[in-house]
């Protein structure tokens, strides 16, 4: 694991890294500065809460969720994956990090090298790389024209997962909700297909 990273993104740092789906802006989810400078650079709207990868299903506990039985079969059964899951949240310790929606969007992704990042890092929030309505930077030359030297680190996709290496032209995960009796409801149909 690179050491450095790991460091960079626990100590505050804001960098674009391949993700399981499309290259992301990440820090740290559990730093409310990180979290609204990623908000700034991304000029995204106040109101809509970012996606968070997790690297367990343990660390929902973080975020003081205690999932039903229901659920956890559910996440089971259906993680890792980029699937996307909003889950309710109570109380105003994440308001940062939720908007005031009471839910927050989790991900476990399938992929080995960022789930051992996610295990060392904690959770980390991870839009798309762009500027909002913008097209999402598929390689790291794009990354750059969004955010040039605003971002602490750059981190090119060294996964044969990745065309050409370094080329993301992914879709993005797919979104549903998931009630305590663990039925879902699809909010965005992405790379991960999932019946109804």
């Amino acid at each position: 694991m690179n050491t450095d990273l790991v460091n960079q993104l626990k100590n505050g740092g804001i960098g674009i890294i391949p993700t399981d789906t499309i290259y992301g802006i990440v820090g740290s989810a559990l730093n409310p500065e990180v979290v609204e400078k990623i908000y700034f650079l991304r000029k995204r709207n106040p109101d809509k809460p970012f996606i968070i990868l997790i690297g367990s299903m343990e660390e929902l506990e973080k975020f003081g969720i205690q999932l039903t039985q229901s659920q956890r079969d559910f996440l089971k059964s259906h993680w890792p994956n980029p699937l996307s899951v909003i889950l309710p949240i109570h109380g105003n310790k994440f308001k940062y990090l939720h908007r005031g929606t009471n839910s927050l969007a989790f991900r476990m992704p399938k992929d080995e090298k960022l789930i051992k990042l996610l295990k060392e890092t904690g959770p980390l929030v991870a839009p798309s790389a762009n500027i909002e309505g913008e097209k999402p930077a598929e390689n790291i030359d794009e990354a750059k024209e969004y955010f040039g030297n605003d971002v602490d680190f750059y981190r090119e996709a060294a996964s044969s997962a990745y065309v050409d290496g370094e080329l993301i032209k992914g879709e993005p995960s797919t979104l549903i909700s998931l009630d305590h009796n663990g039925k879902f409801t699809i909010l965005r149909q992405g790379s991960y297909k999932i019946l109804i």
